[in-house]
């Protein structure tokens, strides 16, 4: 029987002063080149390795359906610093940006290799801040590393 992948949402929230260089390629394979950029992976095993090595610099988690939606409305962007519309996502073979991203949530679609749309989302500050420390994994109370479901709720605060 052959397991389902799920959709993860991956975020960066440290910079990398002093950081060895292949956790920086690491991110830059990721496209996240700049502190609260997120984008759109799956949980295949080269990703996942890829995220325990930069685990103390990002954080990741299963994300919602709505959640990804949420992202390619509000963050999407195209090629040249544009606005995702309807019109965009018709280019790419669905009806509107609510049908590509339930593609790329059921992972029909790989997001990164869209055309003309950028692989990442532009994200801010989460607002009212971290609740924790941003040095700390996620398990031991601050807010690096996996976090499940709870990634929808940061990357809310974040849009």
């Amino acid at each position: 029987m052959e397991k389902t992948r799920i959709c993860i949402a991956v975020v960066r929230v440290r910079g990398v002063t002093g950081v060895r260089g292949d956790i920086q390629d690491t991110l830059r394979m990721l496209n996240l080149a700049r502190n609260y950029n997120a984008t759109l992976i799956d949980d295949r095993p080269s990703y996942m390795g890829m995220l325990r090595k930069v685990q103390n610099h990002v954080t990741w988690g299963e994300v919602s359906k709505d959640t990804v939606t949420l992202l390619l409305k509000e963050r999407g962007e195209i090629v040249g610093n544009k606005r995702m519309t309807d019109e965009h996502a018709q280019k790419v073979g669905h009806d509107s940006i609510d049908k590509l991203a339930e593609a790329i949530y059921n992972l029909e679609v790989d997001f990164r290799s869209l055309q003309d749309i950028e692989p990442i989302f532009r994200l801010h500050p989460p607002r009212k801040g971290f609740k924790r420390s941003v040095k700390k994994s996620y398990r031991v109370g601050g807010e690096t590393g996996y976090r499940g479901e709870a990634i929808n709720e940061i990357i809310k605060r974040m849009i």
